[in-house]
């Protein structure tokens, strides 16, 4: 069983109309969890709410109390690559808080989230996926390329808990760590999912572009964007079930 992850209202309810969920939600702490079956299969989806904190609490509800075999994250994300549009999927291959470290010299030294940031070393790349997630990844971007009218992509994420609307962060960003996009809960659910050793699938359709207009446009895309990241978990599961089988 696979339990999937939506941080705000608008992403959850795309979810639950493409997934086969059930009226009834459980509440566990802040985590709300709806039960339900896909293609045959159950599955659990669980409403985090906004921010790493949020999300490693239902990442470990899902891991603990429904003992899932994989974790699964949908929703939306804003842009640091200027050939990604808005729409554009992305699947993230490459993981990594960047808030997270020291403050000296007015100067903030960004290090890896969840060990003494005293001495330890700068962070300056993102932390690769495990093999069967990118394995699984490569072969739904190869699946939806031309199902889907936006563009899919894998590449990396970095997660802080702010909301970007800065085009010289965001292009800062791009420069040091290669990453595609940024949003605020990928990777707490990459720190939680390694801890209890299980798979972590992160999919994110960009709703923005993190620039000075970001706040704008967030709320005109945002509804197509989880539409165009609930449908490819929906596809994801499929893939995920056939590997199962085989």
């Amino acid at each position: 069983m696979y339990g999937i992850l939506c941080a705000t209202p608008e992403e959850l309810a795309t979810m639950r109309e493409r997934l086969h969920m059930e009226d009834r939600s459980e509440v566990h702490g802040p985590t709300r969890v709806w039960r339900g079956t896909q293609d045959g299969e159950p599955v659990v989806l669980a409403h985090t709410g906004i921010g790493k904190v949020n999300a490693a609490a239902a990442a470990t509800v899902l891991l603990s109390l429904f003992e899932v075999e994989g974790l699964i994250c949908s929703g939306v994300a804003g842009g640091l690559s200027a050939d990604l549009p808005v729409g554009s999927v992305l699947l993230a291959e490459r993981l990594a808080i960047h808030d997270y470290g020291v403050v000296a010299g007015r100067r903030f030294t960004a290090t890896a989230s969840g060990q003494i940031p005293i001495g330890a070393p700068e962070l300056s790349e993102l932390f690769p996926v495990r093999p069967e997630v990118a394995e699984a990844f490569a072969t739904l971007e190869a699946r939806l390329r031309d199902r889907i009218d936006h563009p899919i992509r894998r590449g990396g994420i970095v997660t802080a808990d702010y909301f970007l609307n800065c085009a010289e962060t965001r292009d800062e960003l791009r420069l040091k760590f290669g990453a595609d996009a940024i949003d605020m809960e990928s990777g707490a659910l990459h720190q939680v999912a390694e801890a209890w050793g299980r798979p972590l699938y992160v999919i994110r359709t960009l709703s923005d572009q993190a620039g000075e207009d970001s706040h704008i446009t967030y709320y005109e895309m945002e509804l197509m964007a989880a539409a165009n990241s609930a449908a490819c978990v929906e596809a994801l599961l499929a893939i995920l079930k056939a590997r199962k089988a085989a």
